[in-house]
């Protein structure tokens, strides 16, 4: 089975000490956006608590996740990724925003 990819915003991959831009990883048939980020904070600890709130559990607000060049945000955490996602073909983007004036 293809390997979800995720493409990571440089201050996230320098929190967890990730070497490149992107990880992979099997998640099996049902592949969410909670799927994705659990399999992160199992794999790279330093991420619990940076992509979702620790008490919320909701997005933090200067990160957005892009898939097929939409973003898939404001969906529910259990919303099925898209099949190019899912299997590969595509990565999952989490993207860092700015913000300053």
């Amino acid at each position: 089975m293809p390997a979800v990819r995720v493409d990571l915003p440089v201050p996230l991959r320098r929190l967890a000490s990730i070497p490149g831009h992107e990880v992979t990883f099997d998640l099996g048939a049902s592949v969410t956006l909670e799927s994705v980020i659990r399999e992160l904070e199992a794999r790279y600890p330093a991420l619990r608590g940076a992509i979702l709130d620790h008490h919320t559990q909701q997005r933090r607000p200067f990160l957005r996740f892009f898939a097929l060049n939409e973003d898939i945000s404001l969906l529910p955490l259990d919303a099925l990724l898209p099949a190019a996602v899912a299997d590969g073909s595509e990565p999952l983007l989490i993207i860092a925003g700015i913000a300053g004036g």
